[in-house]
């Protein structure tokens, strides 16, 4: 009888359940947000559609018809937009894994051109942005934000944890909204 060897097995490394909801579970702590501060009569905020060109259905029956081709009919401007005591604001949702910092080539460019366009019309422009490794949320003011993406032009392509830190307004969770992000909207105002 041949004796195989018996390959250990590797341990499995679990995350705190604070970190385990983050990913695309971050817009959800948004969309819950959005929907605890309309119920409460705080803001309008919503999530905008991604626009697509459907291509091809499949109808079984009427009420089960399923979508089975379709492509982006051009990129999606930023994830949210709405009012908020007046202003009008317009803001995308982005997050690092990154030990240090935050690559700017995740902020694509018809987005910038977007937000630009928003705050030179008088609306409040921002990224919220989670740092997954500090398990931290910040609102990063969109003309903070356009220094780094000049200096990305010429020189480093990412902002530091320390400068996310400094430049922007931490959002602490709580109960309800989990992520009050309207918070840090408040402190951005009285800073303005």
């Amino acid at each position: 009888m041949v004796d195989y060897p018996i390959p250990k097995k590797k341990a499995v490394k679990r995350k705190s359940s604070s970190k385990k909801r983050r990913g695309m579970a971050l817009e959800k702590l948004v969309d819950e947000a959005n929907r605890f501060y309309l119920e409460h009569d705080k803001a309008i905020i919503h999530k905008k559609p991604t626009p697509i060109q459907t291509v091809n259905v499949d109808y079984p029956a009427r009420e089960k018809a399923k979508i089975t081709e379709a492509y982006y009919r051009k990129p999606s401007t930023t994830d949210y937009n709405g009012i908020y005591k007046g202003f009008y604001i317009d803001f995308d949702v982005k997050e690092t894994s990154h030990k240090t910092s935050y690559a700017l080539k995740n902020i694509h460019e018809h987005q910038i051109e977007h937000l630009s366009r928003v705050k030179r019309h008088g609306g409040l422009t921002f990224i919220l942005i989670h740092v997954k490794r500090e398990d931290a949320s910040f609102l990063l003011p969109f003309e903070r934000l356009e220094k780094y993406l000049e200096r990305a032009k010429t020189g480093r392509k990412s902002m530091t944890f320390a400068e996310i830190a400094a430049e922007g307004f931490r959002i602490e969770e709580g109960y309800r909204p989990r992520l009050d992000y309207l918070r840090a909207v408040d402190t951005y105002l009285k800073n303005k």
